[in-house]
């Protein structure tokens, strides 16, 4: 079966929910009511997922509305994306790396989605053709990598992505091209109902090495299926990486992540990032874990991991650029250090900050370095 006719069975409204979910008037009521700002759109896989008699349940909390329509503090563009972007679909923040977003569809809205400005929306900030895109990579030698993003850049059709893919291989100046996806966590049947995809992936990677970077954000999103459509992609010679936000009530106990990240590394996915969750409108108050409470959680996570599992860092993606959230010193203090920066002379630059409850950086983040 075609991937868009299986979308088309996605659950988009309150009532679709009642009986599956066992929903009361008062829930039923809540979530009608935060649709109407932020849409909702659930694959029939990810909601098979949801234990219903759980109210606490992981699944229900990154997919469901929960009636937090009031809380509507926060930004939509809270990495400064639009002062980065320098062609229609193109942002480029760091020197090597140009970001492109071909597509404003996902399988399935995240209630944590940072980009819930376009996602499942006609954008103007949407990549149309490649050509554009080729010709400012070629202007920019400093760039050595290209990440197809969204939205999810595997919600393109198969062809699309071989037009991308035809096009940057020709680009001497890249090492890699990246997949920003989330189809194998929320929508595998993607890549395990048409082979045509993983053979492209493969054909491909013998002219330009492929990475895909997935998003597991809790032990009860890896199944038979999703496992398995990990590893069509690995069959594929595709490496698979994997970047989890640090969620409240979801994942913010350091068993369930440490969990987590044994269990991406025994299917030989590589974790990258544990992000903290950005401050986006409709989020922030839902989702948003103190940072210094954070770091003592992933520390404890990383403890319960092999050497692999340990190479993951507690990352922010802030306007300025990726800052490591290293720990909390004997002062009380907690240490960053830029990972990457808009500003080329702000990497490696370690500061302190006195951080107490804040869930968030502000701009600029220290006062001097």
């Amino acid at each position: 079966m075609n991937f868009r006719t299986l979308l088309q069975e996605n659950v988009t409204s309150a009532e679709e929910l009642r009986e599956p979910l066992h929903l009361s008037q008062e829930e039923y009521e809540a979530i009608r009511e935060e649709i109407t700002q932020f849409p909702m759109s659930v694959t029939k896989y990810y909601l098979s997922l949801i234990n219903p008699d759980d109210p606490d349940d992981p699944i229900r909390k990154m997919a469901i509305p929960a009636g937090h329509v009031v809380f509507l503090d926060g930004e939509l563009d809270t990495s400064g994306e639009h002062s980065n972007t320098k062609a229609r679909g193109l942002q480029h923040k760091y020197a090597e790396t140009a970001l492109v977003l071909v597509t404003s569809e996902c399988a399935m809205y995240c209630r944590h989605c940072f980009r819930r400005r376009l996602v499942g929306l006609e954008n103007e900030e949407i990549a149309a053709v490649p050509r554009e895109i080729v010709r400012y990579i070629k202007e920019h030698p400093s760039i050595s990598n290209v990440l197809l993003s969204g939205g999810d850049s595997f919600l393109l059709d198969t062809e699309k992505i071989e037009e991308w893919l035809s096009a940057l291989k020709e680009l001497d100046q890249l090492d890699f091209i990246r997949f920003g996806t989330r189809s194998p966590v929320t929508f595998p049947q993607r890549i395990l109902e048409d082979p045509g995809l993983t053979a492209l992936l493969e054909r491909y990677t013998d002219k330009k090495q492929i990475y895909v970077v997935t998003h597991f954000n809790h032990p009860n999103e890896i199944t038979d299926l999703s496992a398995e459509a990990v590893h069509r992609l690995q069959r594929a010679r595709v490496t698979v990486k994997n970047q989890t936000v640090l969620l409240k009530g979801i994942n913010d106990d350091p068993a369930v992540l440490g969990h987590l990240l044994k269990s991406i590394t025994s299917l030989g996915i590589v974790p990258h990032y544990i992000f903290q969750c950005r401050p986006v409108k409709g989020v922030k108050s839902r989702f948003q874990v103190p940072i210094e409470k954070g770091s003592r959680i992933v520390s404890q996570a990383l403890a319960m991991q092999n050497g692999l599992g340990k190479s993951v860092d507690y990352t922010m993606s802030h306007v300025t650029g990726k800052i490591r959230i290293l720990g909390t010193l004997p002062d009380g203090k907690m240490l960053f250090q830029y990972k990457q920066a808009k500003n080329p002379e702000l990497i490696g630059k370690i500061f302190t900050r006195e951080m107490g409850d804040e869930t968030w950086l502000p701009d600029p983040p220290f006062e001097a370095l």
